[in-house]
């Protein structure tokens, strides 16, 4: 690996250094999907299915491909996650106002329930790392975080959770 000098920084990288936060963001991962992991094994799901869970949540009224997108997965692994979802009653699908091959995602109150609780299980993980690391840290780490984003999932990012659509959830 070749050192890195920013422009304008006296930060200057060792390989050392970029291995240690590779290492780090393995084991942040890991750590971070574990107890999840565990609450998605109990309802005989996987990851795709807690990140649909949640992307559907953020977003009420997403669409099919507009999830496809953010996921960045197959149409089939995600026909497969979605079936489940809607077999399972976690997720309901409307059509579009306008154009009836649109399908809109929601969750049901029982997906919106295990959203939340995924959600709370890992949002209190980044509260306590946030209390600990201080504010200026946080703000640093997701700087950090955005610049590993490609230009176009750092655009996705931005847009994620801006609701589109009005919550249907019980009915069109």
């Amino acid at each position: 690996m070749a050192d890195i000098k920013p422009i304008g920084k006296a930060l200057f990288l060792r390989e050392e250094e970029l291995r240690r936060g590779i290492e780090l963001m393995f084991f942040a991962y890991r750590d971070f999907t574990g107890e999840a992991d565990s609450i998605l094994a109990e309802q005989n799901m996987g990851r795709a299915h807690h990140r649909a869970i949640y992307f559907i949540g953020r977003n009420p009224g997403i669409t099919v491909s507009e999830l496809l997108a953010i996921l960045n997965i197959t149409k089939q692994s995600l026909s497969r996650v979605l079936s489940a979802l809607v077999e399972t009653g976690h997720v309901e699908q409307h059509t579009g106002p306008e154009d009836r091959r649109q399908r809109l995602l929601y969750l049901t109150d029982a997906g919106a329930t295990l959203e939340s609780r995924l959600t709370a299980v890992q949002g209190r993980r980044f509260a306590k790392a946030y209390r600990e690391a201080g504010m200026t840290a946080v703000e640093g780490f997701q700087r950090v975080l955005e610049g590993l984003l490609d230009a176009e999932t750092r655009r996705q990012a931005s847009e994620t959770g801006r609701t589109r659509h009005p919550d249907h959830r019980g009915g069109e």
